[in-house]
């Protein structure tokens, strides 16, 4: 069952297989798929590029009213989440003010929730752009994407919008700091658990050099029928190959 898209900048806190305790933040349109992907995996289901392709008439929450929903929140919770994470309703830095957000967000922090940690689920397409990179090294956890090692799995498997290749992403994600690689790891016709992939995946992260890789599988049904997911022998193979290489990873 795939998920249905935010309606509101705040969601949960939601208990994160990766981060644990959450406090969300949909900084996108609400109710709008806005992602530069059509992965065949997305927990929301398939893209619509049409919204990539009339910016003018998107609407994006303005930096003043998505910062007061997280004062909002921050203020009235009685326990304050582990990590405050910008992900929602597709890729966050695709607003176009996130930087001035990500300020907004981490000063609230230090105010309200001092213990809480930010942090970003991104799909790295935006990853070379000067001014994100800036936004994203203030965050605590950067937790970008990173599922396949070639191009022509790129195009199947994420299958990107018109103009978005692997290699700036890949260049992008070497020049990051701490970067935690997360990848999705599927079987099937479309899938992307294949040796060549993986061949080419892991000499991919070996130049990115991340401070740890996180290896996962579907977590419910996707809108795709031509994946399926990974057993628990599978995601160990891949833990196994970039142990070899001392990466550090986890499997989910």
């Amino acid at each position: 069952m795939l998920l249905k898209l935010q309606k509101n900048i705040i969601y949960g806190p939601v208990q994160s297989r990766r981060l644990g305790p959450s406090l969300g933040i949909n900084i996108l349109p609400p109710s709008i798929k806005y992602c530069n992907f059509n992965c065949r995996y997305c927990q929301y289901g398939w893209t619509d590029f049409l919204w990539l392709n009339n910016k003018k008439q998107t609407s994006f929450p303005e930096v003043e009213v998505i910062l007061a929903a997280v004062e909002r929140a921050l203020k009235t919770l009685d326990l304050k989440p582990t990590y405050i994470t910008f992900s929602g309703n597709g890729e966050p830095t695709l607003h176009p003010c996130f930087n001035s957000i990500v300020n907004g967000v981490i000063h609230l922090r230090n105010t309200l929730s001092p213990a809480s940690k930010t942090a970003i689920l991104s799909n790295s397409t935006t990853v070379l752009n000067p001014d994100i990179q800036k936004a994203l090294s203030k965050l605590d956890i950067r937790i970008m994407k990173l599922d396949i090692g070639n191009e022509r799995m790129f195009l199947k498997y994420n299958h990107p919008t018109k103009g978005i290749r692997l290699h700036p992403i890949i260049k992008g994600l070497a020049h990051l700091k701490k970067t935690t690689i997360q990848s999705l790891f599927c079987k099937g016709k479309n899938g992307n658990y294949s040796k060549e992939n993986l061949t080419d995946w892991i000499k991919k992260i070996k130049f990115i050099s991340p401070f740890a890789v996180q290896i996962y599988t579907l977590d419910r049904n996707p809108p795709s029928n031509l994946i399926s997911s990974l057993n628990r022998e599978e995601l160990l193979n891949i833990q196994s190959l970039l142990k070899k290489e001392k990466i550090p990873s986890q499997y989910f």
